[in-house]
């Protein structure tokens, strides 16, 4: 599959061990992570700020994920049930990347629950997926 890991799952994957972890770990193993240098910034902004990583390891961080990852430039995109407009650029990621899923904590992003052909899950929704066999 083709997801797209939000900042937030990305943040807590590297903050502590635990279902977003997992959810990273499986997402590196067995599909493409589809990123935008939108999702990079951020990414490299609150591992600084949230978690304080050491610049270095801020640096490796994101370059590492710039290297595992399809990068895209976000789609344009009008929605206008969405409700913080940031998140459009997660979708228009998503979308210009074709992504079939994008994994998030972000509750803005999940009364969504999908646009266009892309669902939009929790980390606990897409591990229930995997190991439901579904997909």
């Amino acid at each position: 599959m083709r997801v797209v890991l939000d900042t937030n799952v990305i943040i807590a994957a590297f903050a502590a061990r635990g279902l977003c972890a997992e959810v990273y770990e499986v997402c590196l193993a067995n599909h493409t992570i589809v990123m935008s240098e939108h999702i990079l910034s951020e990414v490299e902004r609150n591992l600084a700020k949230k978690i304080r990583l050491p610049r270095s390891v801020t640096y490796s961080a994101i370059n590492y994920l710039r290297e595992i990852s399809e990068i895209f430039e976000p789609e344009l995109v009008k929605i206008p049930e969405c409700r913080d407009k940031d998140d459009i650029k997660i979708i228009g990621t998503a979308l210009s990347g074709g992504a079939d899923i994008i994994i998030t904590g972000d509750d803005d992003l999940l009364v969504l629950k999908s646009f266009a052909k892309v669902k939009i899950l929790t980390p606990r929704e897409f591990w229930d997926i995997l190991r439901s066999g579904r997909t």
